[in-house]
Formats: structure tokens, sequence, C-alpha cells
């Protein structure tokens, strides 16, 4: 879709859910097939809720919708490219079109692929051929044959001989945020701030994100130049999680697979004396440097004192969660402070990387907290700078719960 002048991509999915005007991504139709369902054990199932579903069935709806983050992003599409009137308020979610019809097709095809040659194993994705193109290149290109090749490691490090222990590198990070017996002591924090996203579509908002330990966290955002719009939240209560996002085909649900497992770990995060805890099959890779994560173009007309771009020469850990999720941490090699996290979920279709950046550590009350926090996912970024950050407060236990459904509108 294009607005002011520039291509926007969009997506509703993951991370914290980058700002306003935000509707699914999708190759294959989708279209909301009835009222929202209660909170359940069961998730619910992509052909429960979205209409025309041919090929994706059985799987659960944030499952869907990963599998359309990947397509959008492996093919540099956004919703208005598959679904007709998608980015107005005359979209036909199910309508067929061709290049959906077509999707369909390559779904099946990449999944016989993998059965009939790596045993089920997803060695081939989306991403492998298309690579930000509709079409993929089919000829050589002398520049990239000769040139410097770009860095692109592999999900999964090996162990380096020559890195330190990734013991070593966590006990650094507790020590450099402020050391166990103060980690110990942080029970509770809420930090407020500004939130940017996709800026053409009111994305900017007043955020807050209160978290409790171990493991409750929950980030609301204030549409302020949108009164009517209703706010955008995520939470974790420890056992489930939800998302609300206005302007969107689903307006709120419950986090499953791999999503769930990325906000349990963020909540668990949010506390860094626990983060041996947190992760098992520690093992460190050799250190690199890494760049940070631009903000959304209109990050710049909003947040203005905001320094980025800046390069950092990291040690890396590698874990797993109790479920398998896959996490990459990246900490400066001289301050030990944790930079950025990359963690991937699963999908029918491969791996979805989700990344979390973070900078401007401040100290509040003995511990070192990031001020700035950039998300991003598939398909769309979110930049949040707070400007206060108090710990150890009383936090209703509500904030946590599954938010109240938008009202109509």
């Amino acid at each position: 879709m294009t607005l002011s002048g520039q291509r926007v991509r969009l997506w509703f999915g993951r991370g914290i859910l980058a700002a306003g005007g935000i509707v699914v991504v999708g190759l294959i139709s989708a279209a909301l097939a009835g009222a929202q369902a209660p909170a359940q054990q069961a998730p619910l199932l992509s052909e429960q809720v979205f209409k025309n579903i041919q090929v994706l069935k059985g799987i659960p709806v944030d499952d869907f919708l990963q599998t359309m983050g990947i397509m959008a992003a492996a093919l540099q599409f956004d919703c208005s490219d598959c679904h007709v009137g998608a980015g107005t308020e005359k979209v036909d979610w199910p309508a067929d079109t061709p290049r959906k019809r077509m999707a369909r097709i390559m779904v099946t095809m990449v999944g016989n692929i993998n059965r009939t040659n790596f045993g089920g194993r997803q060695m081939v994705t989306c991403w492998t051929c298309h690579r930000n193109r509709d079409k993929p290149l089919t000829t050589p290109i002398f520049d990239t044959i000769y040139g410097m090749p770009p860095y692109e490691p592999d999900d999964v490090i090996a162990q380096s001989p020559a890195a330190p222990s990734a013991d070593s590198i966590l006990d650094k990070y507790i020590q450099a945020v402020g050391g166990a017996q103060r980690l110990a002591g942080l029970t509770s924090f809420v930090g407020k701030g500004t939130s940017v996203g996709f800026g053409g579509f009111g994305g900017g908002g007043d955020v807050e994100i209160v978290a409790k330990a171990p493991d409750k966290r929950a980030t609301i955002i204030l549409f302020k130049a949108e009164t009517g719009r209703g706010d955008q939240i995520r939470t974790y209560d420890g056992r489930s999680g939800w998302v609300r996002t206005p302007l969107n085909v689903l307006g709120e649900f419950q986090l499953m697979g791999g999503d769930l497992d990325g906000a349990r770990f963020d909540a668990q995060l949010s506390f860094p004396g626990q983060i041996k805890q947190i992760l098992t099959n520690l093992k460190s890779g050799p250190p690199t440097s890494i760049t940070d994560l631009p903000g959304p173009s209109s990050q710049t007309s909003v947040q203005k004192d905001v320094t980025l771009g800046q390069t950092h020469v990291v040690e890396v850990v590698q874990g797993t969660g109790p479920r398998g999720l896959l996490v990459t941490l990246y900490f400066d090699r001289q301050s030990g402070l944790l930079l950025r996290e990359l963690r991937y979920g699963g999908s029918p279709i491969g791996r979805v990387p989700t990344q979390i950046d973070y900078a401007d550590y401040r100290d509040v009350n003995g511990i070192k907290l990031p001020f700035r926090i950039t998300y991003a996912w598939l398909d769309g970024r979110d930049s949040i700078v707070l400007n206060e950050i108090r710990t150890n407060v009383p936090i209703d236990e509500a904030k946590f719960a599954k938010p109240a459904p938008l009202k109509p509108r």
C-alpha cells in the first residue's frame, strides 16, 4: 500500500506489534468467519476464524499469521498485493486472486520438497529462493559473485572453542546490570514513554510497559491522536498470552505455540537475574559485530533525540527454552550489556524470527535498564523510547489478564 509517497508494508503479529492501521498481510485469503471465541486451552484453528482456507488448514491462528509474514517478507509484499481492497474499508479478504492461487501452489510445492528430500525438515522455505523478490533470480550476478558477500549467520550456532564460555558471558551481564544481589530484589517495574510504528497511520502513541517477577509482562500503547481506535495491548500472565490490535481482521486473540513461548521468554528476561534459569543448552559463538536496527522511518520526526546506526562488537550466546524456543543473545563485548535478542518460533513453512534491540541503559535504583527498545518482526518495526522507569511498585494483576474486546466502530 502507498501512503504519502512511501510504500508501507503491513503485518500485525509479533514482537510488540507496531502501531496503528495494521492489517493482516497475507497471500492466502483471510476474513473473519465469526465472533471471537472465549479463552480456551485448544487453539483456534485457521479455518475456524478465516474464510476460504484451502491449504493452510488445521493450524493455530497465530501460526497462520506467521506464515503470512514469512511469505510477505520473502516476496516484499504487503496485504494489498494479494487481497482485494486491503488497506481500505472495502477489503474483500476471501476473494480469490491469481497471486493467492499461486501461493497455494507454492506452499504445497515447498511442503512436498521437504517431505520428499529432507524427511520433513524445513530445509527449503519461501526465503530460500525469493530473497525479497516476487520472482526468484535464475541467473548469477557478477557483483554478487565477486563482491563482498553479506554476513548471513546460521540460525543455529556452533560452540566456538576460542570464545568465552556462555556462563562467563552471562555472569558478566548480570554484574553489568547491577549484580545478582540487587537483581534478586527487583520484583516489578513500570516504564512509560512513546512508541513509534507506522507513523502515517497514526502509529505514534503513549506506551506503558509493566512487569512483575518472575514472569508477567504487559505492553499497552494508547493512540492519543486516534481516540476512538482503542489501545494496543499485549499481555502474558505467567501462563497465557493475549494480543489486542486495533484496525485488523482479528481484534484480539490468544497466543499459542512459538508466540506464547516468545511472550514467556520476554516476560522472564524482564528480570535479568534469572537469565541462567530460563535458557538451557547454552553455548557461545565467536565474537561478531552488529549494527543497531533502524527504527521506523516515522521515528526520525517523532523521536528526534534518538541516536541510531551504531556498530558494536558483541559476544554471542545461544540457548533453548522449555519447548524448544531458539534464542540468540548478543552482549556488548566491552560493557557486558545485552544489546540484542533474536528468537525463532516455528511455522508451517519455516522459522519465524523476532528481533529486539536494547539501548540507552540507565541506572534505576542501582540496576541498569534499557530505555530504548526496538522490536522487529518479519513485516514491521516498532520503536519504544521510555522517559521513566519505576521499580518495585504495586501493579494490578488485571494488567496481565486477557484484554477487553475492542468496541465495535
